[in-house]
């Protein structure tokens, strides 16, 4: 009877030490979550104000703290620490990187690391921080990291860059500075490809007579801004590389490594590509062309073969080439190179409609290239004397031309420029308000029967 009493005061006093730890720890558990949002928010409301003075002096006991309270900490960290460098307090970009090693650490499914690698090298890029060997290699160990992750244009061009400088300074051979313009450009055109893919669809939506909601219109605009921004660095891409990649370097560079190099097919295809792509004219082209195909009979060599046969006015020979490359080539954007020289071969000849068919192609596989758009554009253009009865009829096609120029502009920033001059151009050869008042035109639409096809409605006045 005593044993029963001792073990019935026994449970229950495991029972009351085990509910005061319990309540002990919920108790704690409960005050750290308050301290923890006590901190958070006396750091996150003035960095989401951009308050940074105000939010700074809380930051260091935040992470020390409660380094896991939020994520939105090392995401608002960012943007301050950023502001105080870039108003001039370079020592804050040793606190950057600690906030960015931070965030890596406690949400790690979250962070894409070679991204903050990009974004640190940028920064330090910006602020003068260490060699240019240095710096380019900080960015290239960022693009090797992540290369999906790394989509900033800015840095793609400071990246390239820093490897033109290393050039000239005698620090890099020629050769890593074409291979990485390769790498580069490629990259630059994926992230468009991606862009225009989604700006088209929208588009197409649009001109179907569908009012985009508010989230796509916010979208078309970004899509849009973004198409531009990479089409400004693929230029001041090419600019950089400037007189580097054109023929007088080229040609006795492949000249003097070609007896070493011939059976090397990476080689080959990397020295006739960009051959190609400078249109250098060099009896070393067809022989690093012949060579090429002797030892890998692909796409690459059926497409340089064609531009040979081309250059030798040999029209017919180059398109059965062209349809051979088509066929094999894979990669999208070679893809489209070849069915814009298909699209080529048919315009010089002077078959409009077997070229736009091709042009077509072409954004098909790459929705931002939008010189097919521009040159289907100039093809209606020249066609206004033979699509329509009247005057007015045969003016109305340059209203279509517009259009397509306008869609080249869109897709393709490195075009814009050029693409939207065109259109207005065409606008202004289009019938005047006063030509369709009197023509009593306003709001109609034009059917054309010639091999433009298609129909464009008259503006209402």
């Amino acid at each position: 009877m005593i044993n029963n009493k001792v073990n019935t005061y026994t449970m229950k006093t495991k029972a009351i030490l085990l509910a005061t730890v319990m309540f002990c720890a919920f108790t704690s558990a409960t005050f750290a979550q308050e301290k923890c949002a006590t901190l958070g928010s006396l750091f996150i409301e003035p960095a989401k104000a951009k308050n940074y003075d105000g939010a700074l002096p809380h930051y260091d006991k935040l992470v020390a703290e409660c380094p896991t309270y939020s994520m939105a900490t090392y995401q608002y960290a960012e943007k301050m620490f950023k502001h105080f460098i870039e108003s001039g307090d370079k020592a804050k970009i040793s606190e950057l990187e600690k906030a960015f090693k931070l965030r890596l650490q406690y949400y790690p499914s979250k962070t894409q690391e070679g991204e903050l690698m990009m974004k640190m090298a940028q920064v330090k890029f910006d602020n003068d921080i260490g060699t240019k060997m240095d710096q380019f290699n900080a960015f290239d160990a960022a693009f090797k990291k992540d290369e999906e992750e790394f989509t900033s244009p800015k840095s793609l061009y400071t990246y390239f860059s820093l490897a033109v400088d290393l050039f000239n300074s005698g620090e890099k051979p020629i050769e890593d500075v074409f291979d990485l313009y390769d790498i580069v450009t490629a990259k630059i055109e994926k992230e468009e490809a991606k862009l225009a893919e989604g700006l088209t669809r929208l588009i197409e939506k649009q001109d179907a007579g569908t009012k985009l909601s508010s989230k796509e219109e916010r979208l078309l605009n970004a899509y849009e801004t973004n198409i531009g921004a990479y089409g400004t660095v693929k230029n001041s891409v090419d600019g950089k590389l400037g007189q580097l990649a054109d023929c007088p370097n080229l040609i006795p560079l492949y000249e003097k490594d070609f007896e070493a190099k011939k059976t090397d097919v990476s080689w080959l295809r990397r020295a006739a590509g960009r051959l190609s792509a400078k249109d250098c004219d060099t009896p070393l082209f067809f022989q690093l062309v012949q060579q090429l195909h002797k030892l890998e009979p692909s796409a690459k060599s059926a497409y340089y073969l064609g531009k040979l046969a081309e250059k030798d006015g040999k029209s017919s020979t180059a398109l059965d080439y062209f349809n051979q490359a088509a066929e094999l080539e894979t990669n999208p954007s070679d893809k489209a190179k070849v069915y814009y020289s298909i699209a080529e071969n048919f315009r010089k000849k002077g078959s409009s409609g077997q070229a736009r068919t091709y042009y077509m192609k072409m954004v098909e596989v790459k929705p931002s290239a939008g010189i097919a758009y521009l040159k289907i554009a100039n093809m209606y253009a020249g066609s206004a004397n033979n699509c329509g009865n009247t005057v007015f009829e045969k003016r109305a096609i340059y209203w279509k031309a517009a259009e397509m120029a306008d869609r080249a502009a869109r897709v393709d920033g490195s075009i814009a420029g050029t693409a939207r001059a065109t259109a207005s151009s065409y606008r202004e050869r289009a019938p005047s308000k006063s030509d369709i008042f009197s023509e009593g035109m306003g709001g109609k639409t034009i059917t054309f029967n010639c091999w433009v096809g298609g129909s464009v409605r008259v503006p209402s006045l």
